[in-house]
């Protein structure tokens, strides 16, 4: 493919029910970790990797997610009337370094149907996908991303999708993936031979776990419609996955490096993990959480 890939999906719309009550009246990706919005690390990753167009796949009371990248002249006035060039710059990565799109997942029917209402968005070229509660940590979070993008375009494949290695007893809980070959390095396509959605416990074909990162060729939109609901009547993305594998298309797992280890904020005890590591690597204020950290262990 001679064309770049610049369009991205951001799924958004789902409930947040796990982050009650903090998420009743706002979405989870709008939750903050340290001194930025979950999905604003999401955006700034996409930028890093060279995608323009993002379309954001919303749902009821997100509204927030909109609000947050619209241009706000009036707030950038006052802070240049103030001289605040620190929150100006801040705000930098907001203004203008990518088109946004929306549209409403109506009703939550699994993350294959809101990919899907990205058909007409991608228009019949490559895409990648990003979950917007999860981020990628990292000197370079962009830098998988990238390097997943590129290899997508030489290998020619229908899908690449990030993976990452997760405790045994804990596969049950993520789409997990079956490499064609033993071993799977860091930073390198393996192909892949098979996808499962939450296997039951003690049945996962691998320890290697789906890590919110997708690139696709268009193919995933022809597939998707050809899934079946599962028994919550949700069309999964996995699922849509595996039918390219199934139809002998080539499909690849791209292990992330250590350095690049991703954090979901789907849950509190996630949340919470990320909130703390995010703050104790702020370049402005990680100085004084760390301090304060030891200070407070000596209370426990």
């Amino acid at each position: 493919m001679s064309q770049r890939i610049n369009r991205a999906i951001v799924p958004a719309a789902g409930l947040g029910t796990r982050m009650l009550p903090a998420t009743k009246s706002q979405p989870k990706e709008m939750l903050p970790v340290a001194r930025k919005p979950v999905v604003q690390y999401v955006v700034e990753e996409l930028q890093g990797a060279g995608l323009d167009q993002i379309l954001v796949i919303t749902g009821r009371r997100k509204r927030a997610i909109e609000d947050h990248f619209d241009p706000d002249p009036f707030l950038l006035s006052s802070l240049e009337q103030a001289g605040n060039e620190l929150l100006l710059a801040e705000l930098s990565s907001l203004q203008s370094r990518a088109r946004f799109f929306y549209t409403s997942q109506s009703s939550p029917r699994g993350l294959g149907d809101a990919i899907s209402l990205g058909t007409e968005f991608a228009d019949g070229q490559d895409c990648v996908v990003a979950l917007g509660d999860s981020l990628i940590a990292g000197s370079q979070p962009s830098d998988p991303l990238s390097a997943m993008m590129r290899a997508h375009v030489d290998l020619k494949a229908a899908a690449i999708v990030a993976v990452e290695e997760v405790p045994a007893e804990d596969t049950f809980r993520y789409g997990i993936v079956s490499p064609a070959s033993g071993d799977l390095p860091t930073g390198e396509p393996i192909r892949m031979k098979d996808i499962i959605e939450k296997p039951p416990r003690g049945t996962a074909p691998s320890n290697l776990a789906v890590a919110a990162r997708y690139v696709f060729s268009p193919a995933i939109f022809e597939a998707l419609p050809r899934v079946f609901p599962d028994r919550k009547n949700e069309i999964q993305l996995t699922d849509g996955i595996r039918l390219l594998i199934q139809q002998g298309l080539p499909v690849y797992a791209w292990l992330l490096p250590p350095e690049n280890r991703r954090y979901d904020v789907g849950n509190f005890e996630s949340y919470f993990r990320t909130f703390i590591d995010f703050a104790l690597a702020d370049e402005r204020y990680g100085y004084m959480v760390r301090q304060y950290i030891k200070a407070k262990a000596y209370e426990l």
